[in-house]
C-alpha cells in the first residue's frame, strides 16, 4: 500500500487557527457506512445521533503547559523546548532544534517577571534531548506558569500575545481532561462544552480511558509503503469501570462510539473478553491502516486530518478509502475547517 494514495489537496485558509467561540458551535459531517452517505449539521445535532444510546469512550488525558520559550544562557539565541516525558523526577525527554549541535552540560533559560527555570541537558536519545530541570520554587507549579500549550506547527503563533496564550490554554483542552501527561490533545473532544456533555450524559452513557498523546500520534511516515511505518509507543490505561462497561454494551448489542483516534487506538489494542476487576495498563503502537479489521469499536467522532497522517489512514481504514475520499472533496468543496482547532466527522 502506496503512502502518495493517501495525500489530497487542502487549502491553507482551511486550517483553523484559532477555535470558534462556542466549542459546539463546530460543523459536523456525519457519514454513514451503511448508506453510503455524507449529511452536512452543526456539532450540536450530534445528540439526534444517540437515540440507540451507545457508550461513549472519551479520552481524558490533560495537555501539559509543556512548551518552554526561553535562550541558551549567557547568549541572546532564543531556544523552544517542547517536554514529552518525564523519565525520573526533574528528568525530561524534550524535543529541541539543533539537538545535534547541542553539548552536555549546555544550559537553556527560561523566565518570566516571578519564574526562573533552567534545563541542563545531558544528552540525546532517540532523536530527543535528556534535560535535567532545575528550578529554585516548586518545579510544576514553575512549568505551569513558564509553560504554554505545545500547539501543533500548522497552528501559527508568530508572536507572544497574553490574549491568546490564554485562549489557547482553556480551548486546547477538553473540558473533562483531569490525567496530565498529554503534548496534544485528543481534539475530537474539544468540540464538547460542559452543557453540552450534561446533555449528551443525560441520553446516553459515557465511559473514560486515558492515552497520553505524544510523539506518535503525529510522528509523521515517512516511508513509501505504508504497512512499515512503525509507531511510537504510547501510554494508555483504562479504568475497570470503563473495561466493564465496553464487555457490558458488546454484550447487550450496543454500539460503542469511540470519542477520536486516541481512544479508538487505545480500545483496538486490547482483547475485552470477561468484566475486570482492576484498571488495564500498558504502552500500545497500534497502527491502524485500511485492511485491518475493527473490533471493539462501532462509531468514530473525530475530526478532519492531515494528508499522509496515520490519522488520515485511520478513517480510511473504518469508513474505506472511497468513501473517506468522497468526504474529505466535499469538505474541502464546503469550506469545512480542518485538524485541530476544525470541525468534527461522525462515522455511523
Amino acid at each position: 500500500m502506496h503512502l502518495s494514495d493517501f495525500d489530497f489537496n487542502l487549502p491553507e485558509e482551511l486550517i483553523a487557527q484559532t477555535p470558534l467561540e462556542k466549542r459546539e458551535d463546530s460543523r459536523l459531517m456525519v457519514v454513514d457506512r451503511a448508506a453510503h452517505s455524507i449529511t452536512h449539521r452543526r456539532f450540536v445535532d450530534i445528540l439526534d445521533y444517540f437515540a440507540h444510546q451507545p457508550l461513549l469512550v472519551l479520552n481524558n488525558t490533560q495537555v501539559m503547559p509543556a512548551r518552554l520559550l526561553g535562550h541558551y544562557k549567557g547568549t541572546e539565541k532564543r531556544v523552544e523546548l517542547v517536554l514529552v516525558e518525564e523519565t525520573t523526577n526533574a528528568t525530561w525527554r524534550a524535543l529541541v532544534k539543533g539537538l545535534a549541535r547541542m553539548k552536555p552540560g549546555q544550559v537553556l533559560e527560561f523566565s518570566d517577571e516571578k519564574n526562573r527555570l533552567q534545563a541542563v541537558f545531558l544528552g540525546p536519545h532517540e532523536g530527543m534531548g535528556t534535560f535535567r530541570l532545575e528550578c529554585s520554587g516548586n518545579l510544576h507549579a514553575t512549568l505551569e506558569a513558564l509553560g504554554l500549550p505545545p500547539l501543533p506547527p500548522y497552528i501559527k503563533r508568530p508572536e507572544r500575545n497574553p490574549a491568546t496564550d490564554l485562549l489557547d490554554r482553556e480551548r486546547y483542552q477538553t473540558v473533562f481532561a483531569s490525567v496530565p501527561g498529554a503534548i496534544a490533545a485528543p481534539t475530537a473532544g474539544l468540540h464538547f462544552s460542559a452543557e453540552l456533555l450534561e446533555r449528551v450524559q443525560e441520553m446516553t452513557d459515557t465511559a473514560f480511558l486515558t492515552l497520553h498523546v505524544g510523539t506518535g500520534t503525529f510522528q509523521p511516515i515517512r516511508v513509501e509503503e505504508v504497512e512499515s511505518h512503525v509507531m511510537t509507543k504510547e501510554y494508555y490505561r483504562i479504568p475497570a469501570e470503563t473495561w466493564n462497561r465496553v464487555v457490558e454494551s458488546k454484550r447487550d448489542g450496543r454500539k460503542v462510539l469511540a470519542v477520536g483516534t486516541t481512544s479508538t487506538r487505545v480500545l483496538e489494542s486490547v482483547n475485552f473478553g470477561e468484566m475486570s476487576g482492576k484498571a488495564v495498563s500498558g504502552w500500545t503502537d497500534r497502527f491502524l491502516y485500511p485492511g485491518q479489521a475493527f473490533l471493539n469499536v462501532d462509531q468514530l467522532l473525530t475530526n478532519f486530518h492531515l494528508p499522509r497522517s496515520t490519522l488520515f489512514l485511520l478513517v480510511c481504514a473504518f469508513a474505506g478509502k472511497p468513501l473517506m475520499d468522497q468526504a474529505y472533496t466535499e469538505a474541502v468543496a464546503e469550506g469545512y475547517r480542518f485538524f485541530s482547532y476544525g470541525d468534527a466527522m461522525l462515522i455511523l
